[in-house]
């Protein structure tokens, strides 16, 4: 679960309510909460448009169609006290929207602070069911060496991915791409990202036991130790 993105929901919605029970409070003829609800949840229909923003995609609310939607059915049945009482209602809906266009603006920013994408530990948090697999014919057998694998986590740095250069060593004195040595042959599997974090990281092992490949959905990091965290296996 992200708990960034949740958090910034409630709030989100707090805030709505907070809102709706100041109306509340200001009228002299009280609605009926249910509707209000209804009308609020209403008010939140627009027709809006995606945006790119942080490896995400962020809606921006243009035109209120939920607010036209109201106002033409109490305008259909006359109802011109029923749409002055309910008015406020249904643009909170619509200004809903940007509410929670203001929490999707904010959450990556919260989240890359208490969950820095440059610190291994936010993909790697607990070990203790941690495994190595091979993932290419090449690979030798190995085994994770849980202590200097733990010892290493905080320490690995953050270095460039050099995808070109990677491949043309791997190609180099080789004929096929069938007979060369895969660079990541080992996976490591059964470890749990930081609690909250969001992130569910596929984890390769370099072949000499000292680089990580973080994969994403959205994104791609390569870590290096300077010692090896891998062992001979049996």
């Amino acid at each position: 679960m992200n708990l960034t993105m949740f958090v910034m929901n409630f709030v989100s919605w707090i805030l709505i309510l907070f809102i709706a029970l100041r109306i509340y409070r200001e009228q002299e003829i009280k609605p009926k909460i249910w509707k209000m609800a209804l009308v609020i949840f209403i008010g939140l229909f627009s027709f809006s448009i995606n945006l790119p923003y942080m490896d995400q995609q962020i809606k921006v609310a243009i035109l209120p169609l939920g607010v036209w939607i109201l106002f033409a059915r109490y305008n259909k049945r006359n109802e011109g006290t029923g749409w002055s009482r309910y008015r406020k209602y249904a643009w909170l809906g619509f200004l809903a929207n940007y509410i929670f266009l203001l929490s999707a603006l904010l959450s990556p920013l919260i989240q890359s602070s208490i969950y820095p994408n440059d610190k291994l530990s936010t993909y790697i948090s607990d070990i203790s069911e941690a495994s190595i697999l091979k993932t290419h014919p090449s690979a030798n057998e190995k085994m994770l060496d849980a202590e200097s694998f733990q010892s290493e986590i905080p320490k690995m740095d953050k270095k460039k991915i050099s995808s070109d250069a990677w491949y043309y060593d791997s190609m180099e004195n080789v004929e096929t791409q069938a007979q060369a040595d895969e660079r990541f042959a080992y996976q490591i599997t059964g470890v749990k990202a930081r609690m909250g974090s969001g992130v569910h990281p596929v984890i390769y092992v370099e072949e000499d036991g000292r680089g990580i490949l973080i994969i994403t959905p959205q994104e791609q990091f390569y870590f290096r130790s300077k010692a090896s965290f891998l062992k001979e296996g049996k």
